[in-house]
């Protein structure tokens, strides 16, 4: 089936967004002989993967704004690979074991390993021998579910539904790709704790595991099985290699700077104009092109293009997260000293009612489930000598809120007193290693969905348009834009979806509407043994 591209010249291509959608659009455009351009609002690459840097009398805590969990690096090595470089070339990436670090609410904890032989250990030693059978049938089907999706379902383009039609979807659906998750996971697992462990992922795509389709099962064999990983200098260093291999393979970068619009002609895209991000009142400048890649947020991307696509039914954002990023005054050991692991994930006693309450109610959670990151457990010089940083992430509602359920939290008033709640719960729980958090802290910043949506996330979600049935492969957001012959979108609002694997992808398939399909490189494919 022929691959629909954009029309006419393609030589000069503009790509809006310097997040890690646009960086490896950018690349694979370079790789196909394309001159690109790059216009980026902010002073670094990065995108969704931001930066801060907290100051304190003893130096500066660097801290990642976005996403702290790496999975699936050989689609790096894939964009990498493009422009003839490697990941190896640019990144010290270091893989985590353990690549979680669980605990419950009745004092139990289970450390997650990518390696089936010593996760079958742990199973079998926390949960029992029956429970460790059903992980190692259960890890089978991750695999076989990642094989069948990968190169057909998550790496594809997709022109209609119809696409969907062949062996590939036969092999999904006798998988139990189009069933749901949750009852899938209980059925390999007895045990509550691991049926946790292997479905929390589907709150990331915005549905419960309950409801979720069984092919998001796949996120768990990202997060659980291909390896979790970790860059040296921190998240912000990946954003920043794509971009340095971009540069050296010819591409111009232009930072601070704020696309205010696009000139339109005869079904096409003809230049964007931009102004200084820093200074509103700044003239505007004309870039022109042949081709454009959109990466923003999807309403970002339809106030550019002057009206939204007509859907029967209007788009649901993922629930959203609160996230307080603190420095500590105490370093808190190693892993040989019982320091915290550099993934924590600590839940509380309820479980489905979290998702009715996040996602149905549009409330906040009554019993918290936290992913706590700790990047210093893998790279110390992230924070000062001495000290330590820590990522706490709440989910909670988006700003959208629910019909018939009230309007959105009052983020400006609840959210101090939230994050002292937070503090509490974790105090509370004295996982080891995370104890005494709440009067260590020497510096913090908070972060609630009313400034995800200040920086231009819809609904007040870092994690963009969830991933229902109706939003999903070919029935999510194009790539290609109706009525504009030579714009093409990318990032986590259009497909494949959300998460940094998914992202990575929609740059491969945003630069194949450009110069037709892009060659496999053999990379972003791996599938461990005993997967």
């Amino acid at each position: 089936m022929r691959l629909r591209t954009v029309t006419g010249p393609t030589d000069h291509v503009i790509v809006v967004g310097a997040g890690f959608a646009g960086l490896t659009t950018a690349l694979h455009l370079l790789g196909a002989g394309r001159r690109v351009t790059i216009v980026e609002r902010g002073e670094h690459p990065g995108g969704r993967a931001g930066r801060l840097d907290l100051q304190t009398a003893d130096g500066t805590y660097r801290v990642d704004t976005g996403p702290t969990v790496l999975t699936m690096p050989d689609l790096l090595d894939e964009a990498l690979g493009a422009v003839g470089e490697k990941v190896s070339e640019r990144l010290d990436l270091v893989e985590l074991d353990p690549a979680y670090r669980t605990h419950f609410a009745d004092g139990s904890t289970i450390d997650v390993h990518t390696d089936a032989g010593a996760m079958e250990t742990e199973v079998r030693a926390v949960c029992g021998p029956d429970a460790a059978a059903g992980y190692v049938r259960m890890r089978e089907w991750l695999g076989k579910l990642y094989r069948a999706e990968i190169d057909t379902f998550i790496g594809a383009n997709f022109d209609s539904p119809l696409d969907l039609l062949g062996p590939d979807l036969v092999r999904l659906a006798a998988l139990g790709g189009f069933g749901r998750l949750g009852p899938r996971v209980e059925g390999f697992l007895p045990d509550e704790r691991l049926q946790r462990i292997f479905s929390f992922q589907a709150l990331y795509a915005g549905v419960p595991p309950q409801t979720a389709l069984g092919a998001y099962g796949v996120i768990a064999y990202m997060d659980t099985i291909a390896g979790v990983y970790f860059p040296k200098g921190g998240m912000r260093a990946v954003g920043q290699a794509l971009a340095d291999a971009a540069v050296a393979a010819g591409a111009e970068i232009l930072y601070g700077r704020t696309v205010t619009g696009l000139e339109r002609g005869a079904g096409r895209v003809t230049a964007v104009r931009h102004r200084a991000t820093d200074d509103p009142l700044s003239a505007s400048e004309r870039t022109a092109a042949d081709s454009f890649v959109l990466t923003p947020d999807l309403p970002v991307v339809h106030d550019l293009l002057g009206r939204a696509p007509r859907r029967v039914v209007p788009l649901r954002y993922s629930p959203s997260a609160v996230v307080l990023h603190a420095g500590l005054r105490t370093a808190r050991g190693g892993r040989d000293e019982g320091g915290a692991a550099h993934h924590t994930i600590s839940f509380g006693e309820k479980w489905r009612e979290t998702f009715r309450e996040i996602i149905d109610d549009g409330r906040l959670m009554t019993d918290p489930s936290l992913l706590i990151t700790r990047p210093t457990a893998t790279d110390p010089s992230l924070a000062p000598d001495g000290r330590d940083l820590l990522f706490v992430l709440a989910p909670c509602p988006n700003l959208a809120g629910r019909k018939g359920r009230g309007g959105p939290i009052d983020w400006e008033r609840v959210g101090p007193a939230y994050r002292d709640e937070l503090l509490g719960v974790l105090e509370a729980r004295n996982h080891p290693g995370l104890d005494g958090i709440e009067g260590d802290i020497e510096v913090s910043h908070l972060v609630t969905p009313a400034d995800w949506a200040a920086q231009g996330m819809a609904a007040g979600t870092p994690f963009s348009a969830a991933h229902t049935f109706a939003q999903t492969g070919p029935f999510r957001p194009r790539n290609l834009v109706r009525g504009y012959e030579n714009v093409v979108l990318a990032g986590c609002g259009t497909t494949p979806g959300v998460g940094i694997p998914p992202v990575l992808l929609s740059g491969r398939l945003a630069a194949a509407r450009i110069t037709g399909p892009v060659p496999a490189t053999g990379r972003g494919r791996r599938v461990p043994t005993g997967g």
